[in-house]
């Protein structure tokens, strides 16, 4: 590894840390929250979907910016706005005004995050990149590791205000570290596809709000059937845009792509079981096992512990195996695990129940992810890096809104807050939901390429291996 791809890959991987640790730390302190602000299970909903749902909106808009403005300027503009909307929610007085900031951290994460993933996988040749991006996924597993402890410890020693203030000197070093070392540079198109932005902006936001609000609102009301139908009429109107225009934010044809157009979708419903699981696995220690925040954050430990473990393996090992391999035998795992946690779990289920179940279920959904991101990415011709992490993105963050809102829907019609009893009869039956997400992504994955990644070819033999089979297809 040169100079130059260690500083592109640690701070890109200092990006994703600190967005991963404030949403583990937002998610071991969502009783504390709820209990301070007297919020609703809903609002609470909104507490992490309010992120979600701008996160969503935004990022393909985030990957063009960086591809026309320079991806260092728009990643560095990123992280400051991310930067101030921490410091608003940390001074939010009521839960109004923090699910407001936690939409702005959202906008901010969709300019980071996107260009995290373009910046490394531009900088290291295919026969490097899955091995980069599971040390990339391995520093986040470090947030994750981190995470629910540092969230019991600050919501139970300090204020739950302090995980906001975590990010401040974060953001501040990785901006100027960012300036300093990373060389800018931009996409292959000088164009900014104006109608492309507009068109999947607003079939974005038309789709993530009726998930969000379905719950509330009622699945069959006229507010989240509008929403639902406006935003699928949209994001098919963007489809046929960018099949026209000159310079399409997002090429229709990589859907042509056969691992392109089969690891996006199993990715989805990785990050849907996960954001189910995380959503009410905190909350289940503490109302049914009456932990606080701490003792619910060391017992989350070894299960977040698998992504620091297990994903810089996955992702060396995802450069000499099929991708396949990975994601369909960890989404696989993922649905065995929580099958068995939806089982056991109970008023009467103790933590040693639960253990093993938690921690295969965090080592299936970790082997999953590197190796879905590199099938996606090694997939396209190097030029086409930004897009294909910017699509990558937006449908993971829309399976983590998807997740949460069947995950919340399951949870209400079945149980709810008047009781630990109560609370765990809707809590099993969540699991039962994410696991059933989580095998419809192994089904998925079956589809992907069966073969070895390009990854083992020499530099450029991903992208031209895209073309034949483009070409083919």
């Amino acid at each position: 590894m040169t100079s130059k791809q260690a500083w592109v890959l640690g701070l890109a991987s200092l990006a994703s840390f600190m967005m991963a640790l404030d949403s583990l730390v937002v998610s071991t302190a969502l009783t504390t929250i709820r209990r301070d602000l007297t919020a609703s299970v809903e609002a609470l909903e909104w507490t992490v979907n309010a992120y979600n749902l701008t996160f969503a909106v935004l990022l393909l808009t985030g990957a063009a910016l960086g591809d026309r403005f320079g991806r260092r300027r728009v990643f560095a503009t990123g992280l400051a706005v991310f930067t101030l909307a921490s410091t608003a929610c940390a001074l939010a007085p009521d839960i109004g005004t923090l699910i407001a900031a936690r939409a702005l951290q959202g906008a901010g994460a969709a300019m980071v995050l996107p260009l995290s993933l373009t910046l490394i996988s531009a900088m290291f040749p295919p026969r490097q990149r899955g091995r980069a991006m599971g040390l990339y996924l391995g520093v986040t597993g470090l947030a994750t590791f981190g995470g629910p402890f540092v969230g019991g410890v600050v919501a139970e020693g300090l204020a739950w205000q302090w995980i906001f203030w975590l990010n401040v000197p974060l953001g501040l070093v990785t901006i100027v570290l960012t300036l300093r070392r990373i060389d800018e540079g931009v996409g292959p198109n000088d164009r900014f596809d104006l109608g492309g932005v507009a068109l999947v902006t607003a079939g974005a936001f038309g789709l993530v709000w009726g998930l969000v609000r379905g719950n509330a609102a009622g699945w069959d009301s006229a507010e989240v059937l509008a929403a639902l139908v406006l935003g699928a009429a949209l994001v098919v109107a963007f489809a046929g845009w960018e099949r026209r225009t000159a310079a399409p934010m997002l090429p229709m044809r990589l859907f042509r792509l056969r691992a392109f157009a089969t690891a996006n979708p199993a990715n989805f419903c990785v990050f849907a079981s996960l954001y189910g699981t995380l959503f009410f696995l905190a909350q289940y220690f503490q109302i049914v096992h009456g932990e606080g925040p701490l003792g619910a954050g060391l017992r989350l430990m070894p299960w977040s512990a698998t992504l620091m473990v297990c994903a810089p393996i996955a992702g060396a090992l995802s450069d000499r195996f099929a991708e396949r391999t990975f994601v369909a035998g960890g989404l696989l795992v993922q649905a065995v695990a929580m099958g068995w946690v939806a089982l056991v779990a109970g008023a009467d289920a103790g933590y040693l129940d639960l253990l093993p179940a938690l921690v295969a279920g965090g080592a299936g959904v970790t082997c999953a992810m590197p190796a879905a991101q590199r099938a996606v990415v090694g997939s396209v011709r190097p030029e086409e890096i930004g897009r294909a992490s910017g699509a990558f993105m937006m449908l993971r963050i829309f399976g983590g809104v998807f997740g949460v809102a069947v995950a919340v829907a399951v949870f209400s019609a079945t149980g709810g807050y008047g009781s630990a009893a109560e609370f765990g009869d809707g809590f099993a039956a969540a699991m039962w939901a994410v696991a059933a997400l989580a095998f419809a992504g192994a089904l998925i994955a079956l589809a992907m390429p069966p073969g070895r990644p390009a990854a083992s070819a020499p530099p450029g033999a991903a992208s031209a291996a895209a073309r034949e089979e483009s070409a083919r297809l």
